[in-house]
């Protein structure tokens, strides 16, 4: 492998994927590095310019050029930021939203139709393939060295997209069975608990976020619509070990919070074991209360279940 190799593919991909093909109107009347950001925002759902800076390493002068064309097309809006008041919040207006809709769109169905030139039997090694180049690029900036800072801004709050909800199920069975010796009968849970969402969800009321970093997934979060009239419930929160210590596990929180109250909800539950400590304290931060307990023999271990509530009437965390 050389550096010509990576410089020969990466010529390849832009022109397979007509990244730099302008006359397609993928991106108009945007540029490509504009319809990133647009992207960015209409997947994270609290975001500044040091959120964007850092998730697409651009400079501070001309991201800012970007927010004000934004601005001034009407796709924007700025307000102080509540996590740092001496930051700047950024959100999509209606216009905004809609914009990216159509581009992502567009992007969908581009590639959409360079898939289709794949034959089906071929696409299970296509997709080994991509993901061997994005595990074997990325794995360094997952492990920095000692002295090396890793920020909260470098994560991104996303929608699924095909593939995530596999690795939702996958990584909750995998993880639990190595930290706390959990059997096949949790992935029989999270499978049933993802299959349902995927069939039948809707997306006003009900919602899945993954935590993206350095190009990979590495966590999880599902609100779900309740038996009980009015209530939502979290579930599935998962950060993986490498990414912990970033507060993904309190945003992935927070998104769930603020989807729920903004959907009407009156209460936010959820059950969980009190063996998982860092997730207890995490609800607990964000203002559940316990209102349950029993012990019961679980996923082969002897577990003491939880219900946690949140009243979202209450003052917003």
């Amino acid at each position: 492998m050389t550096v010509q190799d990576i410089r020969s593919f990466n010529r390849f991909y832009t022109n397979v994927i007509g990244a730099l093909d302008y006359g397609r109107h993928l991106y108009a009347p945007y540029t490509l590095t504009e319809s990133r950001v647009l992207y960015e925002l209409a997947h994270s759902p609290h975001t500044d310019a040091a959120d964007l800076r850092g998730e697409l390493s651009l400079d501070s002068g001309y991201l800012s050029r970007i927010l004000s064309k934004f601005e001034q097309d009407g796709l924007i809006e700025r307000a102080p930021s509540e996590r740092d008041p001496r930051r700047r919040r950024i959100t999509l207006t209606e216009r905004g939203r809609e914009t990216a809709a159509v581009l992502d769109e567009r992007s969908r169905e581009s590639v959409g139709a360079l898939l289709a030139t794949v034959p089906a039997g071929d696409r299970p090694r296509l997709a080994e393939a991509m993901h061997t180049v994005r595990t074997l690029l990325s794995s360094h900036r997952l492990r920095p060295a000692p002295d090396a800072r890793r920020h909260r801004e470098d994560v991104v709050l996303r929608e699924p997209v095909p593939g995530d909800l596999g690795w939702i199920v996958q990584r909750n069975a995998a993880l639990y069975a190595a930290e706390y010796g959990w059997n096949t009968d949790y992935e029989g849970l999270v499978a049933r608990i993802v299959a349902d969402f995927a069939e039948d969800h809707d997306p006003h009321l009900e919602r899945a976020w993954i935590a993206e970093l350095a190009g990979r997934p590495v966590g999880c979060v599902m609100c779900a619509r309740d038996d009980a009239p009015g209530t939502a419930r979290l579930r599935l929160l998962l950060v993986e070990p490498d990414a912990r210590g970033l507060g993904i596990g309190d945003r992935l929180v927070e998104a769930v919070v603020g989807f729920a109250r903004d959907g009407g909800y009156r209460d936010l539950v959820l059950w969980t074991n009190d063996v998982l400590t860092s997730a207890r304290h995490i609800y607990q931060r964000h203002g559940f209360s316990l209102v349950a307990e029993k012990p019961h023999r679980s996923f082969g271990a002897d577990l003491v279940g939880q219900d946690w509530r949140l009243d979202l009437h209450g003052s917003p965390g």
